[in-house]
């Protein structure tokens, strides 16, 4: 802590460069520890040595040791053997399970690039990522491979089948490389997906040493060690899952998978950290803010709980037991730059103030800059740039590595680059970040950055559809949701719901818009363009024209009244009847948890998230919820 001090305050030293002595918007992370030379793979294998019977992945009843794991993983690796190798990119389509750990030792022990795309990526994602990158093989259920993939030489992986969200049988599925893709490097230990502005998914390629210098930050924030367990419960689609699998293996803990209802249901979160015995999280800030506005469940075991992924809104109250971390980083600079603690004990913690995203990690460097690349003095707005150990090795389009990964400003001459975030920030006159928004068109949804370009892309596949425009509204409380615009090909009469079946096989779920407005033609500024702020007003006053109770019949429950408002309220589509289904309007896994905690207020009933998305429809939903509301009123029930 006494070196991270002296590097704050040479940062903080008056620049020559800047007139009446201002302090710069630039701070450096403390040096890194002498471990993080030791790459992550060797770390888990040091602990497959030292405790090999201690439990590695704990899943419900199901447990592997260290050394099941790792035997496990030694016959993965075997079967990969001479057929991937360096720089060669896996997909994965594995959920949180011991086979996902499995996988991930094994291509880190062949050397090949990790591309995480989730258990049920799409087939159409599936084949543009096949297109764009040099994917050698799938990993996955063979039920969720393509059929380019289902033609290709499979091969059984030995892999346990058990588990909550394990597959029961995994392959890997071997094609050739797509002429033209592009390939990552030799040294890249994973890749992973980020939105683009192209309208197809971009890969961004992480070595080993950033990775293990943010397991040391982990491991000196959060003390995890043998006996700890360790979250796994971040979607594998996302780089963080990294963070939770690495950081609980190369410090001796167990993992702990968590059941896909929990990432959709704040209160079966907190259920699963006490019946787990969670110590540590990582969990989605809009997964954890419900949480916050209500009372902190005693007795848990978890210590530290990192946050991040969107802006963090409030405060942990008084009754928060646990340590909570503000996180802040993109992909490109390995999953966590900034972090900012926070206790019960400390002086601000009854401010209304949001949090900060605080300061650099350990190897970290920030600097906020204006337009042409200059620092700004401490105080000023600008866009936040990061340098040092973190940054990933770039895109694997060179050209776009080139325009975000840019020669440092002049007080930085030191190091080799900074990745140019496009994030709004200012820094404070003790070195904290204050996260103030983006810079440009790319919003974050459910805590995934999103580029409404590639949303717009996804539409136009559609043969029905002439052009898209995607806006981002937010409400009340600063939450965005994505509303797709979409203007039909001649004589083209597509619905809402099969434009939204149709991009749901190019698109993750959080870049799935809630609302899809059918348009006769886009209104134009000035200079010719789109005027998006135009299309926000009108589906404001569209969304607004049609009553909450409007085609409500009327021999309708009050529950179904209830359900039906709070889903139209959520998705922003007044048109939502009875009759449709709650995914299929639009919903989406942490919408589903504001519907939760909606008719939780409204009823002081407490569905859990299979009730919900189980229902074909907002009836059923109703029906279920009158059906518990009677059994609490009967007594003895």
């Amino acid at each position: 802590m006494t070196q991270q001090l002296m590097n704050r305050q040479d940062a903080e030293r008056p620049n020559e460069g800047q007139s009446g002595g201002a302090v710069p918007s630039i701070l450096h992370g403390a040096p890194l520890a002498e471990t993080a030379a030791q790459g992550v793979l060797a770390r888990y294998e040091e602990w497959v040595r030292r405790s090999p019977e201690a439990p590695a992945v704990i899943d419900g009843k199901h447990r592997w040791t260290y050394a099941q794991l790792d035997e496990a993983a030694e016959a993965v690796a075997a079967t990969l053997a001479g057929r991937v190798g360096p720089g060669d990119v896996v997909g994965v389509c594995l959920d949180r399970s011991a086979a996902l750990v499995v996988t991930a030792v094994a291509l880190a022990r062949v050397g090949a690039v990790y591309l995480p795309l989730g258990p049920r990526p799409g087939e159409r994602r599936i084949a543009a990522v096949a297109e764009d990158i040099g994917v050698v093989c799938l990993i996955g259920d063979p039920a969720v491979l393509t059929e380019y993939h289902d033609a290709a030489d499979q091969v059984e992986l030995p892999v346990s089948g058990e588990g909550v969200n394990a597959a029961s049988s995994v392959v890997a599925a071997f094609t050739p490389v797509a002429p033209g893709a592009r390939t990552a490097p030799a040294e890249a230990l994973y890749a992973v997906l980020t939105s683009g502005s192209t309208g197809r998914p971009k890969a961004v390629t992480v070595a080993e040493p950033a990775l293990a210098a943010l397991v040391d930050w982990y491991r000196e924030e959060t003390g995890l060690a043998p006996g700890d367990r360790q979250s796994l419960l971040i979607g594998v689609a996302f780089d963080p899952h990294l963070l939770e699998l690495w950081s609980g293996l190369t410090c001796g803990a167990a993992l702990i998978p968590a059941p896909d209802e929990v990432r959709w249901d704040p209160a079966a979160l907190t259920d699963w950290w006490r019946e787990a015995e969670l110590t540590v999280c990582v969990a989605a800030t809009p997964m954890i803010e419900p949480l916050l506005d209500r009372p902190w469940p005693q007795e848990l075991k978890l210590r530290h709980l990192v946050v991040g992924g969107d802006r963090m809104r409030r405060r942990p109250g008084l009754d928060v037991t646990a340590t909570v971390h503000n996180a802040y980083g993109p992909a490109e600079a390995t999953v966590v730059t900034t972090t900012h603690a926070m206790r019960a004990s400390d002086p601000d913690v009854t401010t209304d103030d949001a949090p900060p995203i605080g300061t650099p990690i350990a190897g970290a460097t920030v600097a906020v800059t204006d337009a042409d690349g200059n620092v700004v003095a401490r105080g000023a707005d600008g866009e936040l740039r990061i340098g040092g150990t973190c940054l990933a090795l770039g895109y694997l389009d060179p050209e776009l590595t080139a325009r975000r990964f840019t020669t440092p400003p002049a007080q930085l001459a030191g190091l080799e680059r900074m990745y140019r975030t496009g994030d709004r920030v200012r820094m404070l006159d003790d070195g904290r970040l204050v996260f103030l928004g983006r810079l440009d068109d790319q919003v974050k949804i459910s805590g995934v950055r999103i580029e409404p370009a590639e949303v717009e892309a996804a539409f136009e596949q559609h043969d029905d559809v002439r052009s898209a425009v995607v806006t981002a509204p937010r409400d009340a409380e600063g939450r965005a949701r994505l509303v797709a615009h979409v203007l039909p090909a001649p004589g083209a009469i597509p619905t809402a719901d099969d434009l939204l079946t149709g991009v749901r096989a190019w698109l993750p779920e959080q870049a799935v818009p809630s609302t899809v407005r059918i348009v006769d033609a886009f209104p134009l500024d000035a200079n010719g363009k789109v005027d998006r702020s135009a299309l926000l007003k009108e589906a404001a006053q569209a969304s607004g024209a049609v009553p909450s109770d409007a085609a409500v019949p009327e021999d309708a429950t009050a529950d179904e009244r209830l359900v039906l408002r709070t889903v139209r309220d959520l998705l922003g589509r007044p048109e939502t009847t009875l009759d449709d289904n709650f995914a299929g309007a639009g919903g989406t896994s942490l919408l589903a948890a504001r519907l939760l905690e909606a008719l939780e207020k409204a009823t002081q009933v407490r569905l859990r998230a299979p009730e919900l998305l189980r229902q074909p429809d907002l009836r059923s939903i109703a029906a279920v919820l009158d059906k518990r509301r009677a059994a609490a009123r009967t007594p003895g029930s």
